[in-house]
């Protein structure tokens, strides 16, 4: 080869790109992670917030009254205020049927195996408790968990 020939060289990789700054994709994805983690704690601190002013509207209703007659009447207000969002004339059931419906969950047709702790417990006591002048606080005391919990059951807390 004569001395105008050309040299031949190896081919050179090039350089690799460097890790910072991102490219735009990667800033789109952070973006959209960031806005995702908002979005779900927003909801949950909205569901939160809602639990507690559920669960303070029954206590505080409950506990404003002042005889146990009065607590239980505020235990049946409360219960048949929300029995409306389950059905739309679930607030006019009376006697048994109203006990069977709260038994049942809010369910129309009773499920197989419902409980029975309104119908045969200590549920009875919404019947007529809110009339008898021989409610005592232990009577409130064994109602007032069963309908605090079908209360926040109805109204979307639990």
């Amino acid at each position: 080869m004569g001395a105008n020939a050309l040299v031949l060289r190896d081919i050179h990789a090039h350089v690799a790109p460097p890790w910072w700054p991102p490219a735009p994709g990667w800033w789109l994805l952070a973006a959209a992670v960031l806005l995702l983690c908002a979005a779900v704690a927003w909801v949950r601190l909205r569901r939160r917030r809602r639990l507690r002013a559920i669960t303070e509207l029954f206590d505080g209703s409950v506990d404003a009254a002042g005889s146990p007659a009065a607590q239980v009447a505020a235990m049946s207000e409360l219960l048949r205020r929300a029995a409306r969002r389950q059905a739309a004339d679930a607030d006019r059931l009376q006697g048994e049927a109203w006990l069977a419906f709260l038994d049942a969950g809010g369910k129309t047709k009773p499920r197989a195996k419902a409980n029975s702790d309104f119908t045969r417990g200590a549920g009875r006591l919404l019947l007529d408790g809110g009339y008898r002048r021989d409610v005592t606080m232990a009577d409130v005391q064994s109602l007032r968990p069963l309908a605090r919990s079908r209360f926040l059951q109805w109204m979307g807390a639990t």
